[in-house]
């Protein structure tokens, strides 16, 4: 059982412009892997998905902003209660608007979000963590991602931000990796 708990109702959630707003992450890591033939070594991106509450496919972790937490607060304390994972939030990858199908209400009747998602490089994977028991969470690369994502608005963050923001820091870095420990 976690010791940590997970917030639950509508009291505290952002609205603007008639948006629910929500905040969440790509969390990711290197995972060494290498080519026999070759004998080189190399540092493949895996990012964390997680299974829907609600339905078949895959997600990454998000959920509303409250009033009493910034947006990258908000983030963090997604990737915990719902994939189970510390790390160091990175860059804003930027914002995506949805209509949610389960979280209509009475500040939001048609159900349209707006998301503020971020990269998290991924320190530590929590043994037990407050949604364990209704999530699944899954590494996989970044083409397997791809095809499993429930919904376009979180594939295109993948594919039309993060690989691209991934691929800017590799350069402007020359290649050093982030520490991950």
């Amino acid at each position: 059982m976690s010791d940590l708990v997970a917030r639950t109702g509508r009291h505290q959630q952002r609205y603007k412009d008639g948006c629910r707003l929500v905040a969440g992450c790509i969390p990711f890591r290197y995972r060494d892997s290498n080519d026999s033939d070759e004998a080189d070594y190399v540092k493949t991106v895996e990012v964390l998905m997680i299974s829907s509450a609600s339905g078949p496919g895959l997600l990454f972790p998000k959920g509303g902003w409250e009033n009493d937490e910034t947006v990258e607060e908000a983030a963090v304390r997604e990737a915990i209660e719902e994939a189970g994972v510390r790390g160091e939030l990175m860059d804003l990858l930027g914002h995506y608007e949805f209509k949610s199908k389960t979280h209509k209400d009475e500040f939001n009747p048609e159900g349209l979000c707006r998301a503020a998602m971020f990269g998290l490089l991924v320190k530590e994977e929590l043994k037990s963590w407050p949604e364990q028991r209704t999530r699944m969470r899954s590494w996989v690369t970044i083409p397997a991602a791809i095809e499993s994502c429930r919904h376009a608005w979180m594939r295109e963050s993948l594919e039309g931000a993060f690989c691209k923001w991934h691929a800017a820091k590799m350069k402007s870095t020359k290649g050093q990796l982030p520490d991950q420990n």
